[in-house]
């Protein structure tokens, strides 16, 4: 499985690495240009997020389509463009215009339907584990490179790392990452319609869930840099964007740290549920301290608080909307995950420029609690995101019509990875389990 993840995972961490690099001193840098305001700023932060949204689900079909690894070299060309115009940029609205095409390419949907081709059910919880990794150790040397690079040389030096990166993004992907595996399957070709991916409650529940963790991380990004760097009379603490290092890395050890617990638990002992409840409780906590703070170590607390609960969800989000989705819809359903957590980060700035233009970071941190609550109350009310298991059965012992032949309403949906030869069965566990579906073919 590693040697399957890993090239995907460098490429998923290099792209990240390019969105995550200029995250940290991006609100401060958009201020500065000609034209700007503290909502265009916002937008700045968000923007790239808007036309992530709306690309997202193309991106998937596409993806089912014309298969994975076109859709991903579409994806990094377009994205690699608008870093190029992001790096030029010598006003507010080229920037805008440059952030918005870096969205375009998006093929976060198509990455994580890809690792879940590639690896088995049972396994993808430590697949996207690795892959939620290696974006931390990217979101990790972001915020202590971004501070260093952007103070000294220029944000704009930071857009052309990006650029360069995706390139090198491209050359990993067609020398290193494997074919994914042909997959057969009955389902009609009406059946694989976007609007079918949203007839799973459990996936929607998934889908409201996104919209809450970007859209919060949003806000928490645009706040962090501007309040840290603000003189003291205008409420801020007065530190230089070098020193922004200071407060991000502590955040992102600690926030790295928790992963791992959270998909033991999440996964292994399935508390999916009450790991994301936790979560939103520490990123409420998180929001207190960092509203609220009138020292510079209290706020860091908060950041470092926010970051051990945003970076519990990571290993969780994605195998969960892939465990739900039928085979013929992962990119599909990916591609609406990621389109509510785009949407997310795109509303979470545009809210964050418009409240601190207008009130100041108190009134954004209760508006983030509120919001927190209501996250806790959707979160907590959902289903077990662990009801579902799979078996799989090899060809040359089982009959292939006799498995595509099954009938119970315990059963969620059967297909035939032709390249393994096996039949994989997927079934709800409350209602029945592997060796009744073993003995059903006997």
């Amino acid at each position: 499985m590693i040697k399957q993840i890993m090239p995907l995972s460098l490429i998923v961490a290099l792209r990240f690495f390019g969105l995550f690099i200029v995250l940290p001193v991006l609100s401060i840098y958009a201020l500065d240009m000609e034209g700007a305001t503290p909502f265009l700023a916002g937008v700045v932060v968000g923007g790239y997020a808007l036309t992530q949204a709306l690309f997202q689900v193309p991106f998937g079909l596409l993806s089912d389509k014309i298969g994975r690894k076109k859709a991903i070299l579409i994806g990094l060309l377009i994205f690699i463009a608008g870093s190029v115009i992001s790096a030029l940029s010598d006003n507010i609205y080229m920037l805008l215009l440059g952030r918005f095409l870096q969205g375009a390419g998006a093929i976060g949907s198509v990455v994580s339907a890809m690792v879940a081709d590639l690896v088995k059910e049972e396994e993808r919880a430590h697949a996207m584990a690795i892959l939620g990794g290696t974006i931390a150790l990217s979101f990790a040397a972001a915020m202590i490179i971004a501070p260093i690079v952007g103070g000294h040389w220029g944000i704009d030096k930071l857009f052309w790392l990006t650029a360069i990166l995706s390139v090198a993004a491209i050359f990993i992907l067609f020398t290193a990452v494997p074919q994914p595996p042909k997959i057969v399957h009955s389902y009609a070709e009406e059946e694989a319609k976007v609007a079918d991916v949203f007839k799973d409650k459990a996936l929607v529940r998934m889908y409201i869930t996104f919209l809450f963790h970007s859209s919060i991380m949003t806000m928490a990004f645009y706040i962090i840099p501007v309040v840290m760097t603000q003189p003291e009379a205008a409420g801020g603490f007065g530190w230089s964007k070098a020193e922004l290092w200071k407060v991000y890395f502590p955040a992102m050890i600690f926030g790295f740290l928790a992963m791992a617990p959270a998909a033991i638990f999440g996964e292994k002992y399935n508390k999916g549920k009450e790991v994301f409840m936790i979560s939103v409780v520490t990123i409420l906590l998180g929001f207190l301290a960092m509203g609220f703070a009138t020292t510079p170590w209290v706020f860091i607390l908060g950041v470092v608080l926010f970051f051990i609960g945003f970076n519990m969800f990571e290993p969780l989000l994605q195998s969960f909307v892939a465990k739900f989705a039928k085979v013929h819809q992962k990119g599909a359903a990916l591609g609406v995950a990621n389109t509510f957590a785009y949407t997310g980060i795109f509303f979470g700035g545009l809210l964050a420029g418009w409240v601190m233009q207008h009130y100041g970071r108190e009134t954004l941190a209760l508006i983030v609690m509120g919001l927190s609550v209501l996250w806790f109350i959707w979160v907590a009310t959902m289903p077990n995101p662990n009801n579902r298991g799979n078996v799989y059965l090899p060809l040359d012992i089982f009959d292939r019509e006799k498995v595509m032949g099954l009938n119970h309403d315990a059963i969620v949906e059967k297909y035939v990875n032709e390249t393994e030869n096996i039949a994989v069965v997927k079934y709800d566990k409350d209602k029945i389990d592997e060796d009744e579906i073993r003995g059903m073919l006997s």
